[in-house]
């Protein structure tokens, strides 16, 4: 029995509403993130033909962002010379008619790409709160110079984090302030972002299942078919990061995160900080196996000295504490866990908002207790901090 448009069943007796199941219509009908890819999905959504082309791939691959980013890279790629013209013109009336029929017509070549790539969003924002909370690291336990090592960022732009300048509002600009990548981040709460520099950085990796490499032709058309045809801006931004890494490209360790962090890690020089980077990377990790990577951490520090900058969500990161904060508030945690022989000690250094356009800064007055695993520090009584 139907009501609404959606179904009925029975929980104790009792008739409770079920809302309906959304076809595959219907989720392209609403997809895409600008006018043209809007007007493309549309068309695709109401399209018999394209919708049985997308049905007969393996589920994975069906989702609006793949499929989208697929097609334009058969534009870019110029297998798909119809859908080409049409986004050079970002005209959408005709870019709409060249995917339906590109669709229809190479449905096996969309697939292939759906089918090996994920949607790849380069932003270099995030390296507005991941310097200052690096070089927060450096001070912390004196280092000279650090090895940066970043967990599941495209392309590894994280580990380019001083290679990039930031204007926190008008007080403070760390960085390169001759980047072609510029950046500027809003800062509440009263407390300023320390004008304190990241020490010389010796090495940077990226680890990940499936690093972009920012010298390989395909990689570099792929991070570009996944911004809309009509998003020039964003076109511009994501070239001159790529043109960044592709400066110091970063050494790529292809696999599963637990799995090879070690070997990451062993890789950075003696005589530097290994500084583990995270933004929001663990939340792709099932919750059972996320306090690994804590474990990992300490096995790690055995021999030498480890740092790990998270900027996850509320209590995401193993042993970074969440201030009482819930999950899910709409923000995220900028933590700084540092491991060595005698210990994890873990703690909060602020807050950031819209995945690192605002920040909430704290420096606390003096470090936590050490503590040996399983346990950790939890401080959250630091002078100032915004509650």
């Amino acid at each position: 029995m139907r009501r609404g448009g959606g179904q009925l069943t029975h929980r104790d007796g009792q008739a409770v509403p079920v809302a309906p199941t959304r076809t595959l219509a219907d989720v392209y009908r609403t997809a895409g993130s600008s006018p043209l890819e809007q007007q493309v999905a549309a068309a695709v959504g109401g399209s018999a033909g394209a919708l049985r082309a997308i049905g007969s791939m393996p589920a994975r691959c069906r989702r609006p962002a793949v499929v989208l980013a697929a097609l334009h890279d058969l534009a870019l790629s110029g297998r798909a010379p119809a859908l080409a013209a049409a986004c050079s013109a970002a005209d959408g009336h005709a870019a709409a008619a060249a995917a339906v029929d590109t669709l229809v017509r190479q449905a096996d070549e969309v697939a292939a790409v759906a089918g090996r790539r994920r949607p790849q969003a380069l932003d270099a924002v995030r390296c507005a709160v991941l310097y200052p909370a690096v070089a927060e690291a450096a001070h912390r336990t004196g280092a000279t110079s650090v090895g940066l090592v970043d967990v599941g960022s495209a392309a590894g732009l994280d580990t380019q984090l001083d290679r990039v300048g930031t204007r926190y509002d008008a007080a403070t600009v760390l960085g390169d302030p001759r980047s072609p990548v510029q950046l500027s981040a809003s800062v509440v709460g009263g407390v300023p972002v320390p004008a304190r520099a990241v020490p010389e950085v010796v090495a940077r990796t990226s680890v990940g299942p499936d690093p972009v490499d920012v010298t390989d032709p395909d990689d570099v058309r792929w991070l570009r078919a996944c911004v809309p045809p009509d998003r020039p801006e964003r076109t511009a931004a994501l070239d001159a990061a790529i043109a960044l890494v592709a400066g110091a490209p970063p050494r790529l360790v292809r696999g599963d995160v637990l799995d090879r962090l070690a070997d990451a890690v062993r890789g950075v020089p003696a005589g530097a900080l290994p500084v583990v980077t995270t933004t929001w990377a663990l939340s792709r990790l099932p919750v059972a196996r996320r306090p690994g990577f804590l474990r990992l951490l300490a096995e790690a520090a055995a021999d030498r000295t480890v740092a790990w900058v998270s900027v996850e969500g509320v209590g995401v990161a193993p042993s970074v504490p969440t201030l009482g904060d819930r999950p899910a508030s709409g923000h995220s945690i900028v933590g700084l866990t540092v491991a060595d022989r005698s210990g994890t000690r873990a703690e909060v250094l602020g807050r950031c908002w819209s995945r690192g356009r605002t920040l909430s800064w704290l420096v606390r007055a003096e470090p936590p207790t050490t503590v040996s695993l399983p346990g950790t520090t939890a401080r959250t009584d630091a002078p100032g901090y915004p509650r």
